[in-house]
């Protein structure tokens, strides 16, 4: 078993929950996260102020598969959620002894 953990976009979100569905992976774990990227900061504006942000909402997806589907996860995502820009798409694959 692993644990795969990838830090996606959330319009991306969606597409990858159902691809993980088809992959016969019935349980992920999804959060929002903010994430200080390379990204250029965006500016927003505030009661008539504006000012600069480099925080960039993002949402962590885990799974728990077992190690023979693990390279379909990780290319399925890549597929779907991977972009030329490396923060858009991170994966990290850890073992997995067990869980209660």
């Amino acid at each position: 078993m692993k644990l795969i953990e990838t830090i996606i976009r959330p319009v991306n979100l969606a597409e990858v929950k159902a691809a993980m569905q088809d992959l016969g992976i019935e349980e992920i774990m999804e959060s929002e996260i903010i994430s200080h990227g390379s990204k250029k900061a965006d500016t927003m504006s505030y009661r008539g102020a504006e000012y600069a942000t480099d925080f960039i909402k993002k949402i962590k997806v885990e799974i728990i598969a077992a190690d023979n589907l693990v390279a379909k996860v990780v290319k399925t995502i890549r597929e779907i959620a991977g972009t030329e820009r490396k923060e858009d798409c991170r994966i990290f694959v850890l073992s997995f002894i067990e869980a209660y």
